[in-house]
């Protein structure tokens, strides 16, 4: 079984709706240190897509996305350059 990650920063998002979801993800992680892990809770169906999407896109690493409940997702990501 695998170790638990290490989450640094978590970001609350419920209410919020793409594109602002990434913006204000991409913005919290732009603060933290490389090799740090931001954990972002999402309510927006589409961003549960998207933002592992963009995160990829631009080089960083989607560790999980997980279902909190119905309503709700979990996206963590590693910071993995500036």
């Amino acid at each position: 079984m695998s170790e638990p990650v290490r989450v640094d920063e978590e970001l609350n998002l419920r209410g919020e709706v793409c594109p602002y979801t990434f913006v204000k993800s991409k913005l919290a992680l732009e603060d933290m240190d490389v090799g740090q892990v931001l954990r972002v809770l999402l309510d927006h169906l589409p961003a549960v897509d998207n933002c592992p999407r963009s995160f990829t896109n631009e080089g960083q690493q989607v560790l999980g996305v997980e279902p909190v409940n119905e309503y709700e997702w979990t996206v963590t990501v590693k910071k993995v350059h500036d």
